[in-house]
């Protein structure tokens, strides 16, 4: 009987702002009674801030958070009025006042979230937009006003809507007109998959992270399908890609392909460079490598990578990679 052919193993769902993102156009493309929730403003303590979404009403289920669970029930409710009129409601959730503490229905924070509900089926050409963003074009920038007029743009890709709206309970009482920004989903370019891969990758994947690996092994083509790219080709060439990467991994546990990897980085862009092993291990690569590449790769580089959380093995490596990573996505510049 013939071999049969490798089997593509199934990516884990995104998660995060991208992951809510790609919900949304999934819904949208099946046509589904689903609406967008998008935070405009805040005060107090909150569970999330300005420019999160959550989406409700989708085949596949809710996607995203905007309390610990507490207040997302009634925001479903009034999320199902926006997808059946085919307009904008308005939310105002105050939690503030003292008696909220002992309200059965109390979200335990002690503050305020206004929320714009946005029917899915009138946000046209959203496919565009998501793709632009998640190919690393640039941050999503939305405009939203109180009487329904919303603009959007990544890059060059401009889409204005006109929505009808509902009355915003807070109408008088407080802005009319928001300009809210959703970051680019951060990018990282593997150089190698290891025995790391099959719990590093979904990992950052479940957090937002595009990856992409670039590996021209065999041996490795499973682990590397893990991730959303598989670059078959050398690290300069890898490199010469348009899409802006935060972090870049070199761990292919192998000298050689290492040098190969950090040589083509030092010529890089890349602010993170992460570098899988003991500190001997960079200094005998260090040795190696061009006084012009030392140079460069310096104070950009991590080796080891990973924080130091405890445990061995290729799953604990996992980990402490992508805490770095996350810290690294979190951290003022």
């Amino acid at each position: 009987m013939p071999d049969a052919p490798p089997v593509t193993p199934a990516l884990p769902a995104a998660g995060g702002v991208r992951g809510i993102l790609e919900a949304a156009v999934r819904a949208q493309e099946r046509g589904d009674d689903a609406t967008l929730a998008l935070v405009l403003e805040t005060d107090g303590s909150t569970y999330v801030h300005p420019g999160a979404l959550a989406l409700f009403g989708a085949r596949d289920g809710q996607a995203g958070w905007l309390s610990g669970g507490c207040i997302e029930p009634e925001i479903e409710t009034l999320a199902a009025d926006a997808a059946r009129y085919g307009r904008v409601e308005w939310m105002d959730i105050d939690t503030r006042s003292d008696e909220d503490l002992f309200d059965g229905s109390a979200i335990g924070c002690r503050g305020r979230l206004r929320l714009a509900l946005l029917p899915l089926a009138a946000l046209r050409e959203l496919p565009a937009l998501v793709d632009e963003w998640r190919r690393g074009h640039g941050d999503l920038r939305l405009e939203i006003d109180i009487n329904g007029a919303m603009r959007a743009n990544v890059g060059d890709l401009r889409r204005p809507w006109t929505l009808p709206v509902a009355t915003p309970p807070w109408l008088g009482r407080g802005a009319t007109a928001w300009r809210l920004e959703i970051a680019r989903p951060p990018s990282v370019l593997v150089f190698g998959a290891g025995p790391e891969s099959p719990a590093l990758l979904p990992l950052l994947r479940t957090l937002g992270w595009v990856t992409s690996v670039v590996e021209r092994r065999p041996r490795w083509s499973a682990q590397a399908a893990l991730a959303d790219s598989v670059i078959a080709r050398a690290p300069a060439q890898a490199l010469s890609t348009t899409r802006p990467h935060d972090a870049a991994l070199v761990m292919h546990h192998h000298f050689e392909l290492d040098r190969e990897a950090l040589e083509a980085l030092a010529a890089s862009d890349i602010g993170f460079v992460g570098l899988l092993g003991p500190g001997q291990r960079r200094d005998d690569l260090f040795k190696v490598l061009p006084e012009t590449a030392r140079a460069a790769l310096t104070p950009r580089l991590h080796a080891p990578i990973g924080l130091k959380l405890g445990g061995d093995g290729p799953e604990a490596i996992a980990l402490s990679i992508a805490a770095q990573l996350q810290a690294l996505r979190h951290t003022p510049a």
